[in-house]
């Protein structure tokens, strides 16, 4: 666990740094990464960035209520827009969720009213901007 925590601190930091810090052998330390990635459970590296100097400015989540008969179709244009990041379907109140990164408030609308509103078998969209993140890290990382 205190491997899995330091890596999503840190994707980038060297095993060697690493095995300082944990005080676990290098080569030890080289063969739980390669095994945790084998098992699946570490799926990747990445990197995070900063959207705002991408000129992404409104980040939202829309919530859509769909006729079934379109699912298929529905997911295939959503994964078209390059606005949206992510498509989630779900229980409750809206059959799916999709998280939209736009420049401005006014290409959040178009995207909205434009590119999803008019996909046939949406049958009502609910917009909720962003105004403030903090993220957390998991409870299973918590030392």
């Amino acid at each position: 666990m205190k491997l899995l925590f330091e890596l999503t601190k840190d994707g980038s930091i060297s095993v060697p740094n690493l095995s300082k810090k944990l005080g676990i052998n290098a080569s030890v330390l080289y063969s739980r990464i390669k095994r945790l990635q084998k098992k699946k459970l570490i799926k990747k590296f990445t990197v995070e960035i900063d959207d705002s100097l991408l000129g992404i400015g409104v980040k939202a989540t829309v919530g859509i209520n769909r006729d079934p008969k379109y699912k298929d179709s529905i997911h295939e244009k959503f994964m078209e827009i390059p606005e949206v990041v992510s498509i989630s379907e779900i229980t409750g109140r809206f059959d799916i969720l999709i998280k939209i990164y736009a420049k401005s408030l006014e290409s959040l609308h178009t995207v909205v009213i434009e590119k999803i509103g008019k996909i046939d078998g949406i049958q009502n969209t609910e917009t909720f901007v962003e105004l403030q993140r903090t993220n957390k890290d998991p409870v299973y990382l918590i030392q």
